[in-house]
């Protein structure tokens, strides 16, 4: 059968090693190696036959990974953490470049060998990270957000390594070589840009009226590997092209659906990559140098988490956060494996040296989800030898914080929940990470603390035992899920209020314990069609019952996949919360100067009073003894008829 027969083997092989990895808790590109490590030419057995037919698939695998890369890549990701993205990724790599330079020469390797082993040690693993962030509900943490910022950096820096390195190896005809590389590459990237930003997404438009997935899949594959066959015919990488055109892609509306579908055949063919790098590892070398392979991962991790512990530091991040990027990027990354095999196809480095630094990297991102476990006790350590690092607070109350709401996110939703509470004199601390927020609510005199509302040091200085509520108004579902956990682990009965976006992260936001998840969006919809219809003169009983069906509406399929009491409770909370009806106290009502008690609220009308805004001041459950006065705006719970019969005991209608 030839290569089909291979295809299989690797396939069958890389199904158990994935499983084993599954099984340890270990990324499945381990699972991949160690397939291909059994399957290769230095371990006897079923061996595959035709490796050089594997290694020429297993470039379309990584040109598929850097296409998906490019679909993924996203501006607005590093806008929160661009400073030290943009500028001290860069730095990193240099530095980085730099020590592996260092260290190559000391082994006694050639100056083009040692710069190659510095480009390959600069760059962490994405894949790795990604799912131990995953797997310790990390994702949405500032730590998380600067980790990820660097990375997707990192993974850029890929493409001027492919074009730049090979050409080191001829110091002769480097120079000239690079310099027609570059500008063909800016060639490239302007008829990418300029034309391709035009040309694909409307070839894609036309594809997509037709309504076939097949037809689409074909479309996004043919596009991706044509664009990165083109720019190898124009010279340059087959890979970058791949690239440029899912950047170009991701601008368009067709990316996500794009991603989606190029996913499934991007894992398939980096299967086959992943499995080629293992075929040529040879066991025995990794057994003649054990000692020096751990000795160089020990050294390369200290000297790469202490890089990105400082410029954590130096770009102002304090807290847990410079020890969590440090241990969560040390590792030697998957992409060394592509820039190795280009510095192995091109001679440029020597099959030991290939072993090595596959072997350094494998073995690094084994010990990353051990590692990066580490970052909390010696954050705790560190406090208790070194002096406390406080958190920036601003107009905290001398009393402190007790029976207040926590709002997680000093945005515009954020200070609009904050002016509410501060007119109706509720205690409440707005938790703000972005600088220029934090002193906006600090301008505004709203108790404010500067940090991330996800960090246990950030929930302790919040007082979150003693709270009442806790609102996230942030618009990322990540996040919110981050700060739920880590809010119900310190506290389970905590009731959490948070922001969603559609029907499937309001779901996911249940299904993370919240006690309300609310559609800004749907919300503000319903509440423009109110006022229309109030404007049309349409009976407001009326228009109280088509929101509340329209509510009920969008809001079941949340639970429909749920049966059990507690999300029932929910939507009937939610229903419950609707039924309410403010009725502002006049003049020649009935009411003014009656208790509660002696007006016999509940007797005569049934609608129960759950709140009375008196003179600005909020008075929540107010006591049967209240006595109502001019302009009291009295909030009644209770259905239709029952609050119809409040008004007309208050007298106005």
């Amino acid at each position: 059968m030839g290569v089909a027969a291979d295809i299989v083997i690797i396939v069958i092989a890389a199904l158990i090693g994935a499983l084993i990895a599954q099984r340890i808790k270990q990324p499945l590109i381990l699972g991949y190696i160690l397939a291909g490590i059994v399957v290769g030419p230095y371990t006897g057995g079923i061996t595959v036959g035709d490796i050089h037919e594997i290694e020429l698939l297993a470039e379309i695998g990584v040109a598929l990974l850097l296409f998906a890369l490019g679909l993924e890549f996203s501006v607005s990701e590093l806008k929160s953490v661009r400073n030290i993205a943009l500028f001290g990724t860069p730095v990193q790599i240099l530095l980085t470049i730099g020590f592996g330079f260092c260290l190559g020469r000391y082994l006694g390797w050639s100056f083009v060998s040692a710069l190659w082993l510095g480009a390959l040690i600069s760059l962490s693993s994405t894949m790795v990270t990604l799912k131990t962030l995953m797997s310790r509900g990390l994702l949405g943490t500032l730590s998380s957000r600067v980790m990820i910022g660097m990375l997707i950096v990192q993974d850029l820096a890929v493409i001027p390594m492919m074009i730049i390195l090979p050409q080191l190896s001829n110091p002769k005809i480097g120079l000239p070589l690079l310099a027609i590389a570059v500008i063909k590459s800016l060639i490239f990237l302007l008829l990418m840009f300029y034309l391709g930003r035009k040309l694909l997404p409307w070839l894609l438009s036309h594809v997509a009226q037709w309504n076939s997935r097949e037809l689409f899949i074909l479309s996004i594959t043919a596009i991706g590997l044509g664009i990165g066959y083109a720019t190898y015919l124009f010279g340059l990488s087959f890979a970058f092209g791949a690239f440029i055109a899912g950047m170009v892609l991701n601008e368009s509306d067709y990316g996500h659906q794009a991603l989606s579908d190029i996913v499934p055949l991007r894992d398939i063919f980096g299967l086959l990559f992943f499995t080629s790098v293992g075929m040529l590892i040879d066991p025995a070398f990794l057994l003649e140098n054990w000692k020096i392979i751990l000795s160089l991962v020990l050294v390369i991790a200290i000297f790469k988490g202490s890089i990105f512990y400082m410029l954590a530091m130096l770009f102002g991040y304090i807290n847990i956060v410079p020890i969590a990027v440090g241990l969560g990027l040390f590792q030697v990354g998957e992409f060394a494996f592509v820039l190795a095999r280009v510095g192995l196809e091109t001679q440029a480095i020597s099959q030991n040296m290939y072993s090595l630094v596959l072997a350094m990297s494998v073995l690094s991102m084994v010990i990353t989800p051990f590692a990066s476990a580490l970052a909390a006790p010696l954050y705790k350590l560190k406090n208790r030898l070194v002096k406390y690092e406080p958190l920036q607070t601003e107009n905290i109350p001398y009393s402190g914080l007790k029976n207040h709401v926590v709002i997680a996110g000093g945005g515009r939703v954020g200070q609009h929940i904050a002016q509410i509470l501060t007119q109706l004199k509720l205690p409440f601390v707005v938790i703000e990470l972005n600088h220029q927020r934090m002193l906006e609510c600090k301008a505004a005199k709203f108790p404010v603390i500067y940090g991330d509302m996800s960090q246990p040091t950030v929930l302790d200085l919040a007082k979150v035992l003693t709270s009442r509520l806790l609102l996230i108004t942030t618009p990322s579902v990540t996040t919110s899920q981050s700060i739920v956990k880590q809010a119900h682990r310190l506290r389970p009965e905590l009731h959490i209020i948070v922001r969603a976006d559609g029907v499937d992260q309001t779901r996911a936001l249940y299904e993370s314990g919240v006690y309300m998840a609310v559609l800004p969006e749907m919300e503000a919809g319903l509440e423009i069609a109110r006022q229309a219809l109030l404007h049309l003169e349409i009976p407001v009983a009326v228009i109280q019952q088509y929101t509340d069906a329209v509510r009920q509406q969008l809001y079941a399929p949340i639970y429909q996949s749920k049966s059990d009491h507690q999300l029932l409770a929910k939507l009937d909370n939610i229903k419950n919360m609707l039924e309410i009806s403010w009725v502002t106290l006049l003049p020649e009502s009935h009411l003014i100067n009656k208790s509660i008690k002696d007006a016999a609220v509940r007797t005569k009308t049934g609608a129960s009073i759950v709140g009375i805004i008196h003179e600005k001041v909020f008075h929540s459950n107010p006591k049967a003894n209240y006595s109502f006065q001019e302009g009291d705006m009295v909030a009644v719970v209770g259905n239709q008829q029952e609050r119809n019969e409040f008004k007309r005991l208050a007298g106005v209608c």
